[in-house]
């Protein structure tokens, strides 16, 4: 399911949406903080920060001696991340054309890079040059430690919205970067990363209420919905949680469960 088109496809956030709906993007985020084990001292970057809480922990992590700053390309995000943890740093950043001298209170090296739930909105034909950033923002012996959706994420829900906006005559594509472990590890190898870690693992992922599907495409695939009138596209949600219901919907708790892939990295600068 990895998109190698190269088509420019932004989501537009609201800040108070995503903390309210996927908070648990954070929420799962935390182990791979635990992964990242940031120490006294460190100066590390968050790539992909949304608003701002595992940069927050990282901080804290690291403690007055070291330095957490956080970037992200949406501005209204970032504003959400500053107002919630102004002791922390964070800045508007394209991960594809970031450069540590630009960044807030940013040391000349980095300790580290993290990312969560972020890779996998840049493009097959950019993650190259994301990860060649990642390496020059990085000390000798640098750690990069992520995880994005791996292949196969999310495959049952992509492939009914894409079915039903082509079965109405739309044009539609997956707009996210879903790669294999032996995939990505190139990535990261070509620029200049030994990978140590990386693998694939599934994490079924519960969207709390009977709008939790709904919810969810409305957080993180409004690009598949961008030429559509908000009546078209709700008949389009309608439709596809129709055809998944009976896969996806618990009654019972009032749930629907999205199929997560995830691939989990700890990589080091050569």
């Amino acid at each position: 399911m990895t998109s190698r088109d190269g088509d420019e496809r932004s989501n537009d956030w609201d800040p108070d949406s995503y903390d309210a709906e996927v908070g648990f993007v954070a929420d799962y985020g935390e182990s791979v903080v635990d992964l990242l084990d940031p120490r006294p001292g460190e100066r590390v970057l968050d790539l992909g920060c949304g608003t701002g809480h595992l940069t927050a922990d990282i901080a804290e992590a690291v403690g007055p001696e070291g330095l957490a700053v956080g970037v992200d390309q949406s501005d209204e995000m970032v504003a959400e991340a500053r107002e919630t943890y102004p002791e922390c740093h964070f800045a508007a950043v394209d991960a594809r054309e970031f450069d540590p001298e630009t960044l807030p209170s940013a040391p000349e090296r980095f300790d580290a890079v993290f990312s969560n739930a972020a890779l996998h909105w840049i493009p097959w034909a950019d993650q190259r040059t994301v990860a060649e950033r990642v390496a020059d923002a990085l000390a000798p012996g640098g750690r990069f430690v992520a995880e994005l959706g791996g292949r196969g994420n999310v495959a049952t829900i992509v492939d009914a919205v894409v079915d039903e906006l082509e079965s109405r005559g739309y044009e539609a594509a997956n707009p996210w970067y879903f790669p294999t472990v032996g995939e990505h590890a190139t990535v990261l190898e070509r620029a200049g990363f030994e990978v140590r870690m990386a693998r694939l693992f599934d994490r079924p992922t519960v969207l709390d209420g009977p709008d939790g599907l709904r919810n969810w495409l409305d957080v993180f695939a409004d690009s598949l919905f961008a030429s559509l009138s908000a009546d078209e596209e709700d008949a389009v949600v309608t439709a596809v949680e129709d055809r998944l219901r009976q896969d996806l919907y618990d009654p019972d708790a009032e749930a629907w469960t999205a199929g997560y892939r995830r691939l989990r990295f700890l990589a080091v600068r050569d």
